[in-house]
């Protein structure tokens, strides 16, 4: 059975040549021209991925992204944009795009994205538990909520990301160079004090005791380790 795309783009150049680049990879195509057709499609159909562009004529595609993801809805996403800068791409990543791609684009790079994207998405639902436990804190995959003893953690996205990355690798050091790659990016500039006011505002919302933190310690000269435990 061929992979189903969703291409949301008001541009009906730009969408027939994401159709074609698409077909000539043996996938199925729907279009939308604007984020809410893009949205009744998504209520009423599943897709294997979605090609989001940013500037659509009734709202942002960042918009799109978010209402979707709000409802639980976890089909990946690839925005294509004409824009270039560094915000949009981060801020699409940080509200729960899965790749980023800047128009003009080569058809095989895009290509070559959608399928690396699809497969890896396939195996990390076969492979991965809907709760991941750690010690006395859960984050639940479906819904993307985290809690400590049952009771829910309200995190920003910044702090869920740095957050689902401890859980995941408990007892692990982390530098800061390691959670600017992770976190912010590699070619993101962020300063020791943004790394600091982060795991802070991290600490003061998971730890009994924020002044005496039991989970998330400071490896003196290295970084941070997350101690399940604590």
């Amino acid at each position: 059975m061929a992979d189903k795309i969703l291409i949301v783009d008001d541009d009906p150049a730009i969408r027939k040549l994401l159709e074609k680049v698409m077909h000539s990879n043996e996938m199925e195509t729907t279009a939308a021209d604007s984020g809410s057709a893009a949205l009744r499609l998504l209520a009423a159909n599943t897709y294997d991925l979605i090609l989001m562009d940013v500037m659509l004529g009734d709202m942002e595609g960042f918009e799109v992204i978010k209402r979707l993801r709000s409802q639980g809805i976890k089909t990946p996403v690839i925005i294509v944009s004409g824009h270039n800068e560094d915000y949009d791409s981060l801020y699409g990543l940080s509200i729960g795009a899965d790749d980023y791609i800047t128009k003009p684009f080569r058809p095989v790079v895009l290509g070559a994205k959608v399928k690396a994207l699809i497969r890896r998405n396939r195996d990390m639902i076969l492979n991965k538990p809907d709760v991941l436990e750690c010690g006395p804190f859960t984050y639940d995959y479906s819904t993307m909520r985290f809690y400590k003893n049952s009771q829910e953690l309200i995190l920003s996205t910044r702090e869920a990301a740095l957050f689902l990355l401890f859980l995941q690798h408990p007892g692990q050091v982390y530098t800061k160079d390691m959670i600017y790659e992770q976190i912010w990016g590699t070619d993101v500039a962020v300063d020791d004090n943004a790394i600091m006011v982060y795991i802070n505002r991290l600490r003061g919302k998971i730890e009994d005791d924020r002044g005496k933190p039991a989970h998330i310690v400071t490896v003196r000269g290295l970084g941070y380790r997350f101690m399940p435990t604590g």
